[in-house]
């Protein structure tokens, strides 16, 4: 089954180990990402100020094309996309007036577009294929495994655009739990990484992380699965600078979670891409045996 792909630009551009590995999976489920031909910059974020209408251009824009392309519903695999995109939807179908001055802005080009595009995260699809399912393709069973689901920000909020129970989720739970792995609960899961502070604020960030994979680490888990490329680099390419900054503090690998369920698949190296994680989770793997790389 095929369906309509936003990639967005990160996936691009650092994100080639979530695009491959959710390649990966799909084909094994039946399904094709049918990547749209014309697509943009989402604009990241869903500005919040009442007034800002040309912040929204860019989103909308993408949904019209999955549209013109013959498309009811519209994939994302970024967190920030998926945010973006469906609030900005929303934004579509409820305010008739800012939607015909959005129309006005792209000089017509979006009439006849009333929101009527689904905009879904990867997760929610693969909570529609179906948890049996995936449980059906698992090859490699990730027993003794501890794994902790990081759901950050822009799954679950708004509460309007959240995938799942805004304040205890279980999908990414759920995704562990059929691979074999256990699931470690832990009190950070849903809070924030930092996000753009990385940038303004590198401070900031560099507590949230420390506070986020200790936290992780002492509910005992061996690594963080998640799906946002923004958190990743927050969570996983700053902990070098964390370990320079706060003396003991240790390492931990931090996947994206369709890398797991590659990993449980049976898929090998060309499709997980460890290679690309800036703490490459194969040493951990291996010291519990689970690497049992397949040709498939």
């Amino acid at each position: 089954m095929k369906i309509k792909y936003y990639p967005g630009c990160t996936i691009k551009s650092n994100g080639e180990h979530f695009e491959t590995s959710t390649k990966a999976i799909l084909e094994i489920l039946d399904y094709e990402l049918d990547e749209l031909k014309r697509w943009t910059c989402c604009g990241t974020v869903y500005s919040l100020t009442s007034d800002d209408l040309m912040h929204h251009l860019a989103p909308v824009r993408n949904l019209l094309r999955a549209k013109e392309e013959g498309g009811d519903r519209i994939l994302t695999l970024c967190s920030m996309c998926y945010n973006t995109l469906k609030r900005a939807n929303l934004l579509i179908q409820k305010d008739s007036e800012k939607r015909d001055k959005i129309k006005d802005f792209m000089y017509k080009e979006v009439i006849g577009y009333e929101g009527d595009v689904k905009v879904i995260h990867l997760l929610q699809l693969m909570k529609e294929i179906g948890f049996e399912k995936l449980k059906e393709n698992v090859k490699v069973p990730l027993d003794g495994l501890k794994v902790a689901p990081y759901y950050g920000c822009m799954l679950l909020r708004p509460e309007e655009a959240a995938i799942d129970d805004i304040e205890n989720p279980s999908i990414l739970e759920d995704i562990i739990e059929l691979t074999g792995a256990e699931p470690v609960n832990f009190p950070f899961k849903n809070e924030c990484c930092g996000s753009y502070q990385t940038l303004r604020r590198p401070d900031i960030v560099l507590e949230r992380t420390r506070t986020i994979i200790n936290a992780a680490r002492n509910g005992g888990a061996d690594m963080v699965v998640l799906s946002c490329p923004l958190c990743l680099f927050n969570l996983e390419a700053k902990q070098k600078d964390v370990m320079e900054k706060h003396f003991g503090f240790k390492e931990m690998p931090v996947i994206y979670f369709t890398q797991l369920l590659a990993l449980t698949f049976g898929l090998d190296e060309e499709k997980t891409r460890f290679d690309l994680n800036s703490i490459n989770p194969s040493q951990t793997l291996e010291e519990k045996g689970l690497l049992k790389w397949s040709k498939v």
